[in-house]
């Protein structure tokens, strides 16, 4: 390995860690929410509702959006490096509060309303370390990376997403295994087991904000703000100097401004930018990920916390297939493949709740569902969140696309239980639906980026002005 590729390899590396708590974050509640549920059900002072558990459940979501906003003027003001160390230091201080979210000032493990509520925004604070991580660590990589390697390395975030997923599950699995011989489980999983599985964060998170400090600021970032001598430098350790010199008169050629206003290369971006997001959220999969004991319970699974791990094996597999196979394929085969059978998997859960047919033709259904994500949906629409949008004005269109996704994620999230629980069967028949019709939305609209350099995608749009 060269120094060129030896130096990509650590900045991608440090860069996908975000990805990995990013999935560690949002996942950690799988395990944690039934404890939660059984540790505030018994509060004194208000009725830990349905409405409550799903909120808490899914509250940082409510981060995540604000996040995702916060990402446009942080990443253009502070520069991606700092924005990336800012998340670091919140998912820390995040999961700190979540496991003791006493802060030393409450009552020690007495459930109350205002314990509840001061855990909500720990929660919500790690949900701003999502969100800024989310829009912005495929923006860095893409902004990194060679073009002919882009797609595959900004792929490698989703594979460290659906990584920090597995190992959240296996730390969960962990966790309850350690007492699973205990006669008293559930009051040890009530008082502490989801303090550790929230408190098992620290360790990643501590890790990220300390090496994010070790790598580069984003060229592109450097050059658009006029500091050529340091975007070469930083390119010159990616690529022959001369090399680096021609990249950064091919980013000033295609950047009018600095920054250009939102719109100024037309409407259609950013509704494609927009839209990729909200789908790859209303096919429902997180519903799946976040809630997935609860659904191999359903199904009438012996252990669903093995299940899970099972499930999060297979999305790795199936991550590293869309890796490999991206810069070959490239980006709208997979969606659409991706897409149809999505639709098969969904269909296929609905219709063994419409049916009596055995149990293991729902976790298969489930497993062909999720896995068809992890090569399609799940890597692909971040890479175009990091390559689809013109330099001049990526960090505020990734910023309202990521936005967009976590407020789908949210409305998906919060509505899967109550919809879940009216019948399983209509839940799955709506995501199968909503599959197909994105499937038609990226044959028809969304465009082929596979090989284009940043500042050729650039051009793309400039010119599809003028048609």
């Amino acid at each position: 390995m060269n120094k060129y590729k030896l130096n990509l390899f650590f900045i991608v590396l440090v860069a996908v860690i975000g990805g990995l708590l990013f999935g560690y974050d949002t996942a950690v509640i799988s395990g944690a929410e039934k404890g939660l549920e059984h540790f505030f059900d018994s509060a004194q002072d208000f009725n830990y509702s349905d409405f409550w558990h799903g909120f808490t459940s899914s509250s940082a979501l409510i981060g995540c959006i604000i996040g995702a906003f916060l990402s446009g003027v942080l990443s253009s003001r502070l520069g991606r490096k700092r924005t990336l160390f800012i998340a670091g230091v919140l998912f820390f201080i995040s999961a700190l509060g979540s496991y003791a979210p006493e802060s030393g000032i409450l009552p020690h493990s007495v459930p109350t309303k205002t314990l509840l509520i001061v855990f909500n925004l720990y929660r919500i604070l790690g949900g701003i370390g999502v969100g800024l991580a989310s829009a912005i660590c495929p923006m860095y990589i893409a902004e990194i990376a060679p073009a002919d390697k882009r797609g595959a390395l900004v792929s490698w975030n989703q594979f460290a997403i659906i990584f920090g997923q597995l190992v959240v599950y296996f730390v969960n699995y962990l966790i309850v295994r350690s007492h699973v011989n205990d006669p008293a489980i559930l009051e040890w999983t009530q008082h502490i087991g989801w303090r550790a599985m929230f408190g098992s964060e620290c360790v990643p998170a501590a890790a990220f904000a300390l090496l994010i400090l070790l790598v580069p600021e984003s060229p592109r970032y450097l050059a658009l703000k006029g500091d050529d001598k340091k975007a070469i430098d930083v390119l010159s350790k990616l690529h022959p100097e001369e090399h680096a010199r021609i990249i950064v008169r091919e980013i000033h050629e295609t950047a009018i401004e600095t920054r250009e206003p939102l719109f100024a290369f037309g409407w259609m971006v950013i509704f494609v930018g927009i839209m990729l997001s909200v789908f790859q959220q209303i096919v429902g999969i997180n519903a799946v990920l976040y809630f997935a004991p609860r659904i191999f319970e359903s199904m009438g699974v012996a252990n669903p916390m093995v299940f899970t791990v099972i499930m999060g094996i297979v999305n790795i597999g199936f991550t590293l297939l869309a890796i490999f196979t991206v810069e070959k394929l490239g980006r709208k085969p997979l969606l659409i493949v991706g897409s149809l059978l999505m639709a098969v998997g969904a269909f296929g859960v609905a219709l063994t709740n419409m049916t009596t047919l055995p149990a293991w033709v729902a976790v298969a259904s489930i497993l062909v569902y999720s896995a068809s994500f992890m090569f399609s949906w799940g890597p692909i629409c971040w890479v175009y969140m990091a390559e689809l949008f013109p330099n001049t004005i990526r960090s505020q269109a990734t910023a309202i696309a990521v936005a967009f996704q976590w407020i789908s994620n949210f409305a998906v999230s919060s509505s899967f239980v109550p919809l879940y629980n009216y019948s399983h069967a209509m839940v799955y028949i709506l995501y199968g639906v909503i599959c197909l019709i994105a499937a038609l939305f990226v044959w028809k609209l969304v465009p082929e980026t596979k090989g284009k350099t940043l500042e050729q995608i650039t051009t793309m749009w400039r010119e599809s002005m003028k048609a």
